[in-house]
């Protein structure tokens, strides 16, 4: 009690809580207090920005530098000496090439577009890629719908015997499929056993439109079959709940899903058979003959590179134009997954 009593004497508290005349501890008062300055702070923070760029830089410097030097510029290269730019670095190909065109100038794409028979295996290129694409993009989606759907033993034979040309080599396939279409291959013989003549496909442009489709029919269905399965299973069966039959399941429910994979599919295969050489080499004609095979023909047979260079240009061309929708398809699935494309 004497304790309390003078505590009281002196103005405290009998319950021992500060008056409301005592000073607050520090920091805890609304007066705020005088920020330090962040100078040193920001400066740390603009140095370790500017390392992390230069180092980033450097990280990617090698590989840009390889394909700037190994790609790039033999391209810009080649491409000026198809415009008639004959000096320097392709001074030697300039002085062995027959034909050779000096001066800045179209004339050699003009002599191209000029000739006949350039004009008829181009024409037969664009058909074949056509051809051969539409083929493997749709026993692809057949594949891999048959995959997603079906499942089982029949979806997984067919899934297996479509990525097995993966495993063997193009020179291999061509010949295979060269035996199996010319005039004593499996399809004449298996004819002739029930007395059937077929028709001989060997050395045509149907052996090459085979040929094409088997070498590029896994990635095809690789990338599409993988898109399919990643189709969640709540909306097929709500589209089944709802009605739809397999036609529309696939058409108005997984096609739409996997649009980003059938373009890349689509682009990769116009691109590689485009540009395609040892399938029609071994199975094609020698007339008409993809663009591929004029190539090496102009270039090591016909002794005339600068020619053989415009062809690799127009076939570039071509692969450019169709690369045109897979950056699209690319661009606008990057969009749509960071919310700022249309859903």
């Amino acid at each position: 009690m004497t304790q309390v009593t003078d505590r009281e004497a002196r103005g405290g508290s009998a319950t021992a809580v500060p008056s409301a005349t005592s000073p607050a501890p520090a920091g805890r008062t609304g007066t705020p207090r005088t920020a330090r300055p962040q100078v040193g702070r920001s400066s740390d923070e603009r140095r370790r920005r500017r390392r992390s760029a230069w180092t980033g830089l450097a990280l990617v410097a090698a590989p840009v530098l390889v394909v700037v030097l190994f790609v790039g510029v033999p391209v810009v290269n080649a491409g000026l000496f198809s415009l008639g730019s004959t000096g320097g670095l392709n001074q030697a190909l300039a002085d062995i090439g027959q034909d050779t065109v000096h001066g800045f100038s179209f004339a050699v794409y003009g002599a191209l577009l000029g000739d006949p028979v350039f004009r008829r295996d181009l024409v037969a290129t664009l058909g074949v890629t056509a051809l051969s694409t539409g083929l493997t993009v749709a026993l692809a989606v057949v594949v891999a719908v048959a995959l997603r759907l079906r499942g089982g033993v029949v979806g997984s034979a067919l899934s297996v015997l479509s990525v097995v040309p993966i495993f063997v080599p193009v020179v291999i396939a061509s010949w295979s499929v060269l035996t199996f279409t010319d005039g004593q291959g499996f399809v004449r013989s298996l004819g002739a056993q029930v007395g059937l003549d077929l028709p001989v496909w060997g050395y045509t442009l149907v052996a090459v439109v085979f040929g094409s489709v088997w070498t590029s029919l896994p990635f095809a269905v690789l990338m599409i079959a993988g898109a399919l399965q990643g189709v969640p299973d709540a909306l097929v069966d709500a589209a089944r709940d709802a009605g739809a039959g397999t036609w529309r399941v696939v058409w108005r429910v997984l096609l739409p899903m996997a649009s980003t994979p059938l373009v890349v599919a689509t682009t990769f295969t116009v691109i590689g058979v485009l540009g395609s050489y040892t399938v029609p080499y071994f199975t094609g004609p020698n007339a008409p003959s993809m663009l591929g095979v004029d190539i090496a023909k102009y270039f090591q047979a016909y002794d005339r590179p600068q020619q053989s260079t415009a062809m690799a240009f127009v076939v570039f061309a071509f692969a450019a134009a169709a690369s045109v929708f897979y950056i699209r398809s690319t661009v606008r699935a990057n969009a749509r997954e960071l919310g700022k494309g249309p859903r």
